[in-house]
């Protein structure tokens, strides 16, 4: 009669378990699309799962700092020309341009609201999953990092000064506790991210590359999912408006990424990708929540319907981006988020 044996399942499991999230880490860009409509169908889910935005967000930055190599991270602060480049050109220059041209077409006059959305999608920083996707998707993961924590550092300073050139009065931003906010956030995940790297070893952290991963793929469904929320009633009752916002907000998107991608494209393509994609995904969460409840129901709805763009196109995108960067600079035969976190 076999006896049971306690420790063999316990590691059965753990394989299990780890082999699971491996494959979650995979299907990461398709998991990220599906997480949008499944806000949208599921409201109930998405309103529960709107309660922990700020839980989802730490977590997915202790992740970013975990999947990073330090000495990748490193190396990108011991050369900081492409990180201080890539920063101005997402703090200052694309709100600049993104500003000027709606100031050009008059779009104040024609929606005070959603130009004031557009300026809180401009001054904002890329998004704090960016660093995250641009793993998932085998680019450069170091790069997108430390170009993140500058820009977000940079944010208390930054957006109160062009906020209130473009917005004028409509916008008021604390920046001092605006910064305290950002600058906790960003030291304590990195302490623990640094916790568990000393505690587990470097070796330890790149055998578990592929659960690690599948976490941030777990984290990042919670995080879209809650920000749907409310997203499928508007949709019911202004399909016109919700069409011609998703539309535009597509639009900016590829330009942003594409325009990145062509100023930058002497740093290789996995680091110009990487800078795209981050500049392309801005964290308006952040603006709106610092804005709180002085903004227009126009410039809710438009948050919402710019994160369509943030979790599909990285699905999208993806076949054409392997193509593209795969001949150049992947050697046959090793993990595709290992590649491109090398570079």
């Amino acid at each position: 009669m076999p006896i049971f044996d306690a420790g063999v399942v316990a590691s059965s499991l753990v394989a299990s378990s780890l082999g699971a999230l491996s494959w979650l880490g995979r299907q990461g860009t398709r998991a990220l699309a599906l997480s949008v409509f499944v806000g949208i169908a599921l409201p109930l889910l998405a309103a529960v799962f709107k309660h922990v935005f700020l839980e989802a967000l730490l977590a997915l930055l202790t992740l970013a700092f975990l999947r990073v190599d330090p000495a990748s991270l490193l190396k990108q602060f011991r050369r900081p020309g492409l990180v201080i480049a890539a920063s101005l050109w997402t703090l200052i220059a694309v709100p600049a341009l993104m500003c000027g041209v709606a100031l050009a077409f008059g779009l104040p006059v024609a929606s005070e609201a959603l130009f004031l959305a557009l300026v809180l999608q401009a001054v904002a920083p890329p998004i704090i999953g960016s660093p995250a996707l641009a793993a998932l998707m085998g680019l450069d993961a170091a790069l997108s990092l430390a170009t993140l924590i500058v820009a977000t550092a940079s944010t208390p300073l930054t957006v109160p000064l062009l906020a209130s050139l473009f917005a004028g009065p409509a916008l008021e931003i604390s920046p001092f506790w605006l910064g305290i906010k950002l600058l906790a956030m960003l030291a304590g995940t990195a302490i623990v991210a640094y916790a568990v790297r000393r505690a587990k070893g470097a070796d330890w952290v790149a055998r578990h590359s592929g659960p690690i991963d599948g976490l941030s793929v777990i984290v990042l469904f919670v995080f879209a999912i809650g920000l749907m929320d409310g997203v499928g009633r508007h949709i019911l009752t202004q399909p016109l408006l919700v069409g011609a916002l998703t539309l535009f907000v597509y639009a900016l998107s590829m330009v942003l990424i594409v325009m990145t991608c062509v100023i930058f494209h002497k740093a290789g393509r996995s680091s110009a990708l990487a800078l795209g994609l981050a500049v392309g995904s801005r964290n308006m969460g952040l603006m709106v929540g610092a804005a709180g409840s002085a903004v227009p129901e126009l410039t809710w709805l438009y948050f919402a319907v710019a994160q369509f763009p943030i979790y599909t196109l990285p699905h999208a995108l993806r076949p054409l981006i392997h193509r593209w960067i795969e001949p150049r600079i992947l050697p046959p035969g090793t993990s595709g988020v290992r590649r491109g976190a090398d570079q």
